[in-house]
């Protein structure tokens, strides 16, 4: 059974940092291209930052030089690292995992930037 788990979320104020973190189980997380996802209600979910097995990284214009993405093969785990944040980026955020045609999601944590 795949499970992804996500963590790290919360309040924090614009400028400031979080770090969130997804855990892997089920998978061979070593081959999957990681991404993290953000939703807000009522908008499309929106592709936020991906890593690939190889560790090539790709990140939507919103939020490059901003935020970084990074994963630990030997802990099945990926990370986000969010600085400078603003009320912008208040969403919840999903990471997924992708291997051709299979694509799994976790079960969101909520970040909330304000002041």
């Amino acid at each position: 059974q795949v499970q992804l788990v996500e963590s790290g979320g919360g309040l924090v104020q614009p400028g400031g940092s979080l770090r969130l973190s997804c855990a892997a189980s089920g998978v061979v997380f070593s081959i999957y291209t990681m991404a993290w996802y953000r939703q807000v209600p009522g908008k499309q979910r929106e592709l936020v930052a991906t890593v690939t097995a190889s560790g090539a990284t790709n990140y939507a214009d919103s939020v490059k030089g901003r935020f970084a993405v990074s994963r630990d093969n030997a802990k099945n785990t990926v990370y986000l690292q969010m600085n400078s944040l603003k009320p912008e980026d208040t969403a919840v955020y999903y990471c997924s995992a992708d291997l051709g045609p299979l694509h799994y999601w976790g079960q969101g944590t909520q970040v909330t930037v304000s002041s």
